[in-house]
């Protein structure tokens, strides 16, 4: 399927042609702001599917909302109409389409040529009148405050909060492209002309500044937010991609002694935290117990006994395992354990324990009874 999009190289834009160039069927044709007006004729002939996304928001001229947001749809709208297709366009329009501002009205006239078009032709049309989109390749200190706010944050430069309490109604770029993509599949089918992405995720200004710079301060706590779900997980990815290159690596504190050597990686609010550390041949680390706490261990090099005492019974076991085996042994509350290189060679193991490490109340009671 030959499928054009107008504005590939901005924001959104940007984000839709990779998701569409990842679809084996799916050729895209570009108009960008460099292409002559007369390409467009040749490329609505082509087209079997339009993403209209050009447009203009932050002009140095007011005038130029015109030029960009309806004269383009209006010159859009024409060779479609002389093309004697019903060519599908889907629009990304503004959730200000409704307002009385220069850039509104613009968006709202757009809007008002593509239903005359669609009540002219038949081609089917779709408005998407989207809230602040943020996400990867986001320009800072343009429109978007979240592409700002990461942007500064990462760079430890100071962000401006006029009102902390003023709400965003906020939608992530990959949520437009999702839906744009099920659109042209034909899995979204909208009910009339406007459509909707979803979900669209409200937050005050304050929130969102305290929760960028929590992301900032995981690299010292190690203390992860919850980043798998939702609006942190999108606001997670967009922070790491205005990181600058430089930041992209940071060092980790390893506590060395004599046996080897201990890292905490990443620590979370309520999964625990993992941890490697590093034995010499014949080196014992361990001889202790918990009440409740739970610990996972992964051999990655080297040879490893694992030994178990149960704390009431007596009862005594033995595993061993080595990097090359992908095997876990898990630790049981009750039962003291002990692990001992007995290979030839440095061991390397991977840890995970259910909770985060604390000094104050450890649950970490030493055991000599292995001798």
């Amino acid at each position: 399927m030959k499928v054009l999009v107008t504005g590939p190289d901005g924001f959104l834009g940007r984000n839709l042609v990779i998701a569409l160039s990842e679809q084996k069927d799916c050729e895209v044709l570009r108009f960008t702001r460099q292409s002559a007006i007369e390409e467009l004729a040749t490329l609505v002939r082509d087209a079997e599917f339009i993403f209209h996304l050009a447009g203009v928001n932050r002009p140095t001229d007011a005038a130029e909302f015109i030029v960009g947001n309806v004269d383009l749809t209006a010159e859009l709208c024409r060779v479609v109409q002389t093309s004697g297709r019903r060519i599908p366009i889907a629009y990304t329009s503004s959730v200000q389409a409704m307002s009385d501002s220069p850039y509104g009205r613009s968006k709202r006239k757009a809007e008002q040529l593509l239903e005359e078009l669609n009540a002219a032709t038949g081609s089917p049309v779709h408005v998407f009148r989207l809230a602040n989109v943020f996400g990867k390749w986001c320009r800072p200190n343009y429109n978007s405050v979240v592409a700002t706010f990461c942007h500064n944050v990462a760079r430890q430069l100071p962000i401006r909060i006029d009102n902390p309490e003023s709400e965003l109604r906020l939608v992530y770029v990959d949520d437009v492209v999702t839906t744009l993509q099920a659109l042209l599949r034909g899995q979204y089918r909208p009910q009339g002309l406007v459509a909707h992405v979803e979900p669209v995720y409200r937050i005050s200004v304050g929130e969102l500044a305290a929760q960028i710079r929590a992301f900032q301060n995981c690299r010292t706590t190690l203390v992860s937010e919850r980043v798998g779900v939702g609006l942190t997980r999108a606001l997670y990815a967009t922070y790491i991609s205005h990181l600058p290159v430089e930041s992209f690596a940071y060092d980790l504190h390893a506590h060395a002694d004599s046996r080897g050597v201990f890292v905490e990686v990443l620590k979370t609010p309520d999964a625990g935290q993992f941890s490697y550390f590093t034995a010499r041949p014949g080196v014992t680390r361990g001889g202790h117990y918990h009440h409740s706490k739970t610990e996972k261990f992964l051999v990655i090099s080297g040879k490893a006994r694992f030994r178990f005492r149960h704390l009431v019974t007596d009862e005594r076991y033995e595993v061993c395992t080595s990097g090359d085996r992908s095997q876990i042994v898990e630790t049981i509350p009750g039962w003291v354990h002990d692990i001992t290189n007995i290979g030839e060679d440095e061991m390397i193991v991977m840890l995970w324990a259910n909770e985060i490490y604390d000094r104050e109340h450890p649950d970490t009671i030493a055991d000599r009874a292995f001798g």
